[in-house]
């Protein structure tokens, strides 16, 4: 009865680890502008990061609009492109870099192509094929990405499973922490996939014909009207941020750094922004699928530079 009751014990421990929830808790103690969840399963969250710094691209000269509103959603400004509202999902592997870049670059070109263009483009061709981003499932660089559109191009891709398009990503969708939702536990990180320079069977195209390419690459200034400006003319951001614990207790709110030590960096969609009770904040796809966070979505303080957010911001216009 008694190695019953420690197994028990021991197995309670690893289900909620003592650091994260007294980080949780911490945050919801001090009622800030966001809530934690304190009941976090146990796993090493530094797998579902990997947002590297380092690789420049040139900075872009952005004449700033003088119609900046308080708020703005990217669905209401463009809506024939449907991808704006999609999430997707890393899975198990530290792909935050080639998610952040294939979505955004995704809805930049329905957007440049007025709705014209629907395809989605591929993580999986970006992760795999492209060597000059980094080291696929265990991080890369935001910025190679976006070179890599301009001087290789990608093919289209869907999620787990799609036969939609030249390709599928690799891992299925999965729980990556949080409340208990729709898809298994995340297990450990997966090696990376080997590049494969052929679409799948049945799919009509051929994948070097199925590329789509950019014109330019570019680093948006630091400086929130500018990157306002560039959200409202061309359409969403790739960011990177600094990760720090409390973050991995995210819920629901505007997101600040108030506890915990730094994890890494992570790679995401900066989407739009707004206001809630006199705080602005930057609205954010992750790619952690829809049950995290606010149905996928995260908010973070806006106008602080909050873990960098405003300082590593890249993007590209497509080649039409």
């Amino acid at each position: 009865m008694r190695s019953f009751i420690i197994i028990a014990l021991f197995a309670l421990a690893l289900a909620h680890p003592p650091r994260l929830v007294e980080i949780a808790k911490e945050v919801n103690a001090m009622h800030t502008t966001w809530v934690a969840d304190e009941t976090i399963p146990t796993r090493d969250f530094t797998e579902f990061i990997g947002a590297l710094k380092g690789k420049k691209l040139p900075v872009k000269n952005i004449k700033v609009r003088d119609d900046l509103p308080t708020e703005f959603d990217p669905v209401k400004q463009w809506p024939e492109c449907p991808s704006l509202k999609e999430i997707r999902d890393q899975s198990t592997c530290g792909s935050c870099w080639a998610f952040g870049a294939a979505a955004a670059a995704t809805d930049r070109l329905c957007i440049a192509s007025k709705g014209k263009v629907q395809d989605r483009l591929s993580s999986e061709d970006l992760l795999t094929c492209c060597d000059s981003c980094g080291f696929g499932c265990n991080g890369g660089y935001p910025s190679a990405a976006w070179n890599w559109f301009v001087e290789t191009g990608v093919t289209t891709g869907g999620e787990y499973g799609s036969k939609d398009w030249c390709n599928a990503y690799a891992f299925a969708k999965c729980e990556h922490h949080g409340a208990v939702g729709p898809y298994p536990e995340c297990g450990k990180t997966q090696p990376t996939p080997e590049c494969v320079e052929k679409c799948q069977e049945g799919y009509p195209v051929d994948y070097a014909k199925d590329k789509h390419f950019f014109k330019d690459a570019y680093s948006v200034p630091d400086d929130v009207k500018a990157i306002k400006t560039e959200l409202m003319t061309n359409g969403p951001i790739e960011v990177a941020f600094d990760v720090f614990e409390d973050f991995m207790t995210y819920k629901s709110g505007i997101y600040q750094h108030v506890s915990g030590k730094m994890l890494g960096g992570h790679a995401v969609k900066l989407v739009g922004w707004g206001v809630e009770n006199g705080v602005e904040y930057w609205k954010i796809a992750n790619s952690w699928n829809e049950s995290w966070g606010e149905d996928g979505y995260f908010r973070i303080i806006l106008g602080k530079d909050e873990c960098g957010i405003e300082s590593e911001c890249v993007a590209g216009l497509p080649k039409l």
